[in-house]
């Protein structure tokens, strides 16, 4: 079946860095679509970065450009997220999300559980 495993996430200190990775698996990883969210408490979940495939064209919110990176390897069916200068907003449980098309053009998508991350002195 349909799995995506995020690992990475825990406790930093602002400034620091984390690198999220999304494990996927049951599904042709290279005909989706893949992206990162993140939900803080009491709020929405929202759209951080998302990867595209063929092509690997990235796209970011203005929250975290020039600070996170996205990127996904092929050959290990995962996808990553580098986060660098990290701040106390970043905190969050960060999901990964793959988005497919049928072939009547419908989307459809597979998110992941979940992972902490925590940013804080």
């Amino acid at each position: 079946q349909v799995q995506l495993v995020e690992s990475g996430g825990g406790l930093v200190q602002p400034g620091g860095s984390l690198r999220l990775s999304c494990a996927a698996s049951g599904f042709t990883f290279s005909m989706y679509a893949m992206s990162w969210y993140r939900q803080a408490p009491g709020k929405e979940r929202v759209l951080v970065a998302t990867i595209t495939n063929p092509g690997g064209r990235t796209n970011y919110a203005d929250s975290v450009k020039g600070r996170f990176t996205i990127s996904r390897d092929g050959a290990k069916n995962t996808m990553y997220l580098q986060m660098s200068s990290l701040k106390v907003e970043d905190t969050a449980v960060y999901y990964c999300f793959a988005e497919g098309v049928s072939t009547w053009g419908e989307k459809y998508g597979y998110w992941g559980q979940g992972t902490q991350v925590t940013v804080s002195s």
